[in-house]
C-alpha cells in the first residue's frame, strides 16, 4: 500500500524521528512485500487453476469423465476386476463411484512407476484411460500451491509467506489510514493521475478493498499448513474419538489418507485416530480378494451399498484397507460441508466402526470447514468461484503495482527501502498487534527475531552515515 501523503517528493529520513513506528511499519511492509509478492503471484495463479477444476477437468478430460448411459451398472467388484486384469501388478488404493448417471468410475492404483487414476465405464467395465495422479495440471497446481513441489521445506516456506502476508496487510492498513489527505483518494484511485501517483493509488486502494478478503484467504489457507495448521488442528479436533471408545484404534490418523495432490478426508477429521478391523470378526457378506488385504471378506460393492444406505451424498470415495487390521474408509469432502461424511468400516464383518458427520463437528471445526470451502470456491457454485477469482486478480494487481511502485521509488543505485516522510506519531497499538501476530504465528515470530536486529543495525548505520555527511 502507500503512505498517506500525496507529495511526489521523497523526504530524506534522518534523526531520531526515523525510528517512529510509521517508519518501522514502512520498512516491515517493504520487507513483507519483498518476501511474499513472489509467493502471492504463484498462489494466485495456481489458485485460479484449482478454483476452476470442475470446468477445466470437463474440458481437458471429458472423454474420461463422461460415459453413455446404459441400462444397468456392473458391481464395483467387477469394475475392480477389470482394472486388475488391465494392471495385474498394480495396487488399488481407492475407488470413486460415479457421481451421476453420466459419470465414469475411478480407481487410484499404484504401479512400479507411478500412481494412476484409472477411469472405468461403470456399465460395462471398459477401461476408458488412465491419468498420472501426480503429473497433471490440477495435481501440479495443488502441489505448487501447498508445498512448492519440494515437500516439507516448501510447506514451511508457504506458511512463512502466509504469515508475513498478514504482517503485510496490517502494516499496509496502517500506512493507508487517512491522515488529513483527500478522503476520496483513499477509497478510489485517481485515474487521471500519471506515473508514480497513479500506481500508488492503485496499490493502496486495491489493497484496502481486498484487505479483509486477503486476510480471510490467508487464515483459511493457514489451517492446512504442516506446522501451524497441524498445531491448530491438534488443539481443536479431538471430538470424534470419544464417540467410539469401545472400538480398537490404530496409531494411524485419518489425515494420512490425504496427500499433497488429493484431499480425501475433511480437515475436521484429519487428526482423528483410525479404528482397526477385527480379523476374528464374523465373516459377513461376499468373499472378495484384492491386493491390499488378501483375506478381506467384505466386497467393495457392499461397502458402497452401506455408505449409500446411510445417506452419504454422491461424490464420496472408498479408501481400501491396508494390512490385516486396516479398514475401508468412506469419505466425502463435500462442497457444502454440511454434507461431509467419514465412515470407517471393518473389512471382515462390514460393521461401521465410526460414522462422523457435520453434526459431530465442534464450532471451530464447522468454521474452518466452511472457510475452506469458501476459499476453494465450492460452496455457492459459480458465484463463489467468481468471487474468489476477483480476490486472486486483486492480489495479482496489488502485487504487480507494489513492484512497479518500488521500482519507481527505489533508492538510486542500490536495492533498498524507498524514502518516506517521517513527521508522524508512533502507533503503539500497531506495535501490540505486530507482537500478537508474532506470537500467534511462530514462524513469523522467529523470522522477526532474526530480521529485526539486522534491520536495526542497517538503519543505525544509514542514519550515522547521513549525519556525517550533513
Amino acid at each position: 500500500m502507500r503512505d498517506a501523503h500525496t507529495s511526489e517528493s521523497p523526504v530524506t529520513v534522518v534523526g531520531s524521528s526515523s525510528l517512529s513506528f510509521y517508519n518501522l511499519a514502512w520498512r516491515w511492509h517493504f520487507y513483507a512485500g519483498l518476501l511474499v509478492i513472489p509467493f502471492f503471484i504463484m498462489l494466485s495463479v495456481t489458485g485460479i487453476i484449482y478454483l476452476f477444476k470442475p470446468q477445466l477437468d470437463q474440458l481437458m478430460y471429458g472423454d474420461l469423465l463422461q460415459v453413455p448411459v446404459a441400462e444397468q451398472r456392473i458391481s464395483a467388484d467387477r469394475q475392480m476386476a477389470q482394472v486388475m486384469q488391465a494392471y495385474p501388478k498394480a495396487n488399488v488404493s481407492k475407488y470413486l463411484p460415479p457421481v451421476n448417471e453420466q459419470g465414469s468410475a475411478q480407481f487410484v492404483i499404484t504401479t512400479a512407476d507411478a500412481t494412476l487414476n484409472v477411469f472405468v465405464n461403470p456399465y460395462n467395465g471398459e477401461i476408458l484411460g488412465a491419468q498420472d495422479a501426480e503429473d497433471n495440471l490440477q495435481a501440479i497446481a495443488r502441489k505448487l500451491h501447498g508445498e512448492l513441489m519440494i515437500g516439507t521445506v516448501g510447506d514451511r516456506l508457504v506458511e512463512l509467506a502466509a504469515g508475513w502476508g498478514i504482517v503485510l496487510v496490517l502494516s499496509g492498513l496502517y500506512l493507508w489510514w487517512p491522515r488529513g489527505t483527500s478522503k476520496s483518494a483513499q477509497f478510489w484511485p485517481r485515474l487521471a493521475s500519471r506515473g508514480r501517483l497513479f500506481w500508488r493509488d492503485v496499490h493502496a486502494v486495491v489493497g484496502f478493498w481486498g484487505s479483509l478478503l486477503l486476510l480471510f484467504m490467508l487464515l483459511t489457507g493457514m489451517t492446512w499448513t504442516g506446522f501451524w495448521g497441524a498445531k491448530f488442528a491438534g488443539a481443536w479436533n479431538h471430538f470424534p474419538a470419544a464417540m467410539w471408545d469401545d472400538v480398537p484404534q490404530s496409531n494411524k490418523l485419518a489425515g494420512s489418507l490425504n496427500t499433497s495432490t488429493n484431499q480425501t478426508v475433511p480437515w475436521a477429521t484429519e487428526v482423528t485416530p483410525m479404528p482397526e478391523s477385527d480379523p476374528h470378526a464374523a465373516h459377513n457378506g461376499m468373499t472378495h480378494m484384492h491386493s491390499n488385504a488378501s483375506t478381506a471378506q467384505v466386497g467393495l460393492q457392499q461397502v458402497v451399498d452401506s455408505a449409500e444406505a446411510r445417506g452419504v451424498h454422491p461424490g464420496f470415495s472408498v479408501s481400501l484397507p491396508v494390512g490385516e487390521r486396516g479398514v475401508y474408509s468412506v469419505s466425502v469432502f463435500a462442497d457444502d460441508p454440511r454434507n461431509d461424511a467419514t465412515l470407517h468400516i471393518d473389512q471382515y464383518s462390514g460393521k461401521v466402526l465410526a460414522d462422523i458427520r457435520w453434526s459431530d463437528y465442534g464450532l471451530v471445526a464447522r468454521t474452518v470447514e466452511t472457510g475452506v470451502m469458501l476459499h476453494e470456491g465450492k460452496m455457492f457454485g459459480l458465484a463463489n468461484q467468481l468471487l474468489m477469482l476477483l480476490v486472486c486478480l486483486m492480489i495479482l494487481l496489488s502485487s504487480v503495482s507494489g513492484l512497479v511502485l518500488w521500482w519507481k521509488r527505489r533508492p538510486q543505485g542500490r536495492f533498498g527501502v524507498p524514502p518516506i516522510r517521517h513527521d508522524l506519531p508512533i502507533w503503539r497499538g500497531g506495535m501490540v498487534i505486530m507482537l500478537v501476530v508474532a506470537c500467534l504465528f511462530p514462524l513469523v515470530g522467529a523470522s522477526l527475531l532474526l530480521v529485526a536486529p539486522l534491520d536495526w543495525l542497517f538503519t543505525r548505520r544509514r542514519i550515522n552515515a547521513q549525519l556525517q555527511i550533513s
